[in-house]
């Protein structure tokens, strides 16, 4: 059966398995205990590889492939749980089944499918990756994505890295198709494809950076709170050791304290707290016979009550 594009021929030693009925070949290469053996598992996307007419890139993988034309999901479901290979793959990578487009009816037929396969494969080599499957120019580009966001959902949900590969062949390059618009043309669009798949396979197996050491931060010290008191109101001002003393309330100026005498004789006294008072003083008169018995009490520096002169009486001023 030659391929639409003429440059790609599928050989007569070809012959369809008991299994599914399809066309079906798997190509191991020779051990290489220096290299990661990678399996990939595909439809017949991948038989310009198998036939050798598109070499993959090798290092630093060791890449076997197992091509089965026209299978959708169930198909190539039953071919890996039929297939006998001679050594464990350190990898396996699935291309992603574009067949499911016609031979589904719905995207959630295709969806059970592709669950199915996912789970089959996984059953088998635990370590799988899925490159996205490259878009047809012959079918609904909406319909595509659908698809594809339906695939790339059920991988996420399984665990499974799906690499996108729609956006490496715009429609606007018709030449890296062939002429049925479903394969991809050997000398352009499968080149593109083998470097996707050696790609994925590189950041399968890419070492992720170590973590960064965090150091524990020493925790805070506590704090510890006194309790304290707090009395709020106005302090009651402190009484005198002697209940018959008596001191001066003034604003600006020193107090006598109790216990200390006045030098100063009375009426120079009552002049001064006149003048020192922080408020008004009505001037009062004493008789002759007061101020004797006052003089009596506190001598004062005059010869005789009678050498004080009052000052003239003030007027009230109403």
């Amino acid at each position: 059966m030659a391929a639409v594009n003429g440059n790609c021929f599928w050989p007569r030693y070809w012959l369809p398995p008991h299994f599914t009925g399809r066309s079906h070949k798997l190509v191991i290469p020779p051990e290489s205990p220096d290299k990661k053996f990678v399996l990939i598992v595909g439809d017949s996307h991948l038989r310009a590889i198998v036939d050798g007419v598109v070499q993959m890139p090798e290092e630093p993988f060791s890449f076997g492939v197992m091509s089965t034309p026209g299978a959708a999901a169930s198909a190539l479901r039953t071919e890996v749980l039929n297939a006998v290979l001679p050594r464990v793959p350190d990898a396996v990578c699935l291309l992603a089944p574009s067949n499911n487009l016609t031979a589904s009816r719905t995207i959630d037929e295709a969806s059970v499918d592709y669950v199915n396969l996912l789970r089959t494969i996984r059953s088998r080599w635990p370590n799988v990756f899925v490159v996205d499957f490259p878009p047809r120019l012959n079918c609904e580009v909406s319909y595509q994505d659908l698809l594809r966001q339906e695939y790339h959902r059920v991988s996420a949900r399984m665990g499974v890295k799906y690499f996108s590969a729609v956006e490496y062949f715009p429609h606007t390059q018709p030449e890296l198709w062939s002429r049925d618009g479903v394969h991809l043309s050997d000398d352009q669009g499968m080149g593109i494809l083998v470097q996707l798949l050696w790609s994925a396979a590189m950041k399968e197996f890419e070492t992720p950076p170590p973590a960064p050491r965090v150091s524990p931060r020493p925790s805070p010290p506590v704090r510890t709170f006194s309790p304290k008191l707090v009395v709020t109101g106005e302090a009651p001002a402190p009484r005198s050791p002697d209940p018959f003393q008596w001191q001066l309330a003034s604003h600006g100026h020193k107090t006598s304290q109790p216990g200390e005498r006045s030098q100063s004789p009375p009426q120079t006294r009552i002049a001064q707290q006149a003048e020192e008072s922080s408020f008004p003083l009505n001037p009062v008169w004493f008789s002759s016979t007061v101020l004797d018995a006052m003089e009596e009490v506190s001598p004062s520096n005059l010869s005789s009550p009678v050498d004080y002169q009052p000052s003239p009486r003030h007027k009230r001023v109403i």
